[in-house]
């Protein structure tokens, strides 16, 4: 066999293509690039529906449903994988073209008497897709139909969500999720003077497993009942013992259905939680707060106090000596970050946190990108920036991608970037360090089981960017006794 020659579309010369990798480096390049409007490189966001997957998963005995194509409902599962390194459950309708044209209520029917067969859910969570959101699918009309065509029983709760993947990023549908779920199981349940003395906590979207058990560690320790809406931490972090289960874990549904006579509420992030919160101060019982993650000793010290004052519980000798610890930790590394300037991206209420650490600790949180967000958060943000002559001379830009942090670090250097696993193709190119956290994080392990909240979250953060920055100076320094005793 030949090969035959193919031929390139556009041809250039070596010279022309070392240009034009110098020239995306500069100044010019980058005014151009902030000036796009249509296009989108390399966004720091998933889409709606893995949002409402992440909250779906993590309700007992609850079989997560796209209403879409195969595809969709494989990319979910496999991210979810990919980050946890864990099973991800999930089902679907495989809607294809002739969905897309007489809309998809006979795969709906056919897929909800699948699964629940097959797979036997107390629950089945059912969100959408592009497609069915397109064509205007009704979920409601569709979901009644099939109880009363007898494909699934009448009893069996399905709530749904509208997550369109064209609007919106996945703390939108992780937000559309948790409220419609909330809604379903709370309904006819509130009971004037009833109260179930638990604290209702809405964690928001966190792959972190850890940040969720150093949650249940501390109000363990302070002898608090609580229900954790959802709790992903046994779905996305169970032992392996041999035997797999389908329904690991997850937030009990007389628990969640009991939510509505709860004696306080607390969200621990604003923007993934509007609606939710919304549907909480209109129908709940108890007190209602919105917190930021407890990330840094400021922001641990408010949560902390905030649930001794509505549960009337001392804070525990345990956590006053967590709290020196991580103390002690910030002054032991505060030389090694003291001064570094650090590229930030992620969720909004991610960026709010990490930010308010990296100004504890004296780095400059330089350029902070978030790829979906509001001016409300920017003023927020701005403001935070403001409590601290370390926040002087940095800048927030929202509705920016991956490829506007390139050319910030590009032609206006810092020292380390925080973020998930894709702002390493940004990093590299820098030649700068890349601090994973948030999610996805696909290219090392265990990072989702090392809190960074509390302080426990503290002293990992301070670990995690103090001793790269060490790795950095003893790979690239002369002196063969750096940091040794001598």
């Amino acid at each position: 066999m030949t090969e035959s020659a193919v031929k390139k579309v556009t041809e250039h010369s070596p010279e022309e293509i070392e240009r034009v990798k110098e020239w995306i480096n500069t100044e010019e390049y980058k005014e151009k690039n902030f000036a796009r409007e249509a296009l989108v490189v390399n966004p720091a966001h998933a889409c709606q529906p893995l949002g409402a997957q992440m909250v779906a998963s993590g309700f007992e005995g609850t079989l997560p449903f796209v209403h879409g194509s195969q595809g969709c409902a494989s990319y979910f599962r496999s991210t979810f994988t990919r980050h946890f390194r864990e099973p991800s459950a999930a089902t679907c309708d495989a809607m294809t073209e002739d969905g897309a044209v007489f809309g998809g209520q006979n795969n709906l029917f056919e897929g909800l008497e699948n699964a629940y067969t097959l797979y036997k859910p107390k629950m089945l969570a059912v969100y959408t897709t592009c497609m069915p959101e397109v064509i205007g699918d009704d979920l409601t009309a569709f979901i009644k139909n099939a109880k009363t065509a007898g494909h699934v029983p009448e009893e069996l709760p399905i709530p749904y969500a509208n997550t369109p993947s064209f609007n919106g990023t996945h703390i939108h549908g992780f937000d559309a999720m948790l409220k419609s779920i909330l809604e379903y199981l709370t309904k006819d349940r509130k009971v004037e003077e009833k109260c179930t003395g638990k604290l209702n906590l809405i964690p928001g979207f966190d792959g972190n497993i850890g940040n969720l058990r150093e949650y249940q560690h501390y109000l363990e320790l302070m002898d608090i009942p609580y229900v954790m809406m959802p709790d992903i931490s046994e779905v996305f972090d169970s032992g392996c013992d041999g035997n797999y289960k389908l329904y690991p874990g997850g937030t009990p549904l007389e628990e969640a259905a009991e939510s509505i006579n709860g004696k306080a509420t607390i969200a621990l992030q604003k923007y993934s939680t509007v609606q939710t919160m919304r549907l909480v101060n209109s129908e709940f019982s108890g007190v209602h707060e919105v917190m930021p993650m407890p990330m840094g000793i400021e922001k641990t010290d408010a949560f902390l106090m905030k649930l001794s004052e509505l549960f009337d519980k001392p804070i525990p000798e345990a956590l006053k000596k967590e709290r020196a610890r991580a103390v002690d930790a910030m002054t032991d590394a505060q030389q090694y970050l003291h001064g570094k300037k650090l590229a930030v991206f992620g969720d909004p209420d991610y960026l709010l946190g990490i930010v308010s650490f990296l100004l504890e600790m004296g780095a400059h949180p330089y350029h902070v990108v978030c790829s979906r967000a509001t001016k409300k958060f920017k003023k927020e943000m701005d403001a935070l920036l403001e409590t601290s002559e370390y926040g002087k001379n940095c800048s927030v830009y929202v509705n920016k991608d991956l490829w506007h942090m390139r050319s910030l670090l590009m032609t206006d250097p810092v020292d380390g970037i925080i973020g998930d696993t894709h702002g390493k193709w940004a990093a590299r190119d820098a030649g700068i360090p890349l601090f994973r956290i948030g999610f996805p994080i696909i290219d090392r392990v265990n990072l989702h089981r090392s809190p960074v909240v509390g302080y426990q979250g503290v002293i990992n953060m301070i670990s995690m960017i103090a001793n790269k920055f060490l790795d950095i100076k003893d790979e690239t320094c002369e002196d063969q006794w750096f940091e040794m005793m001598r």
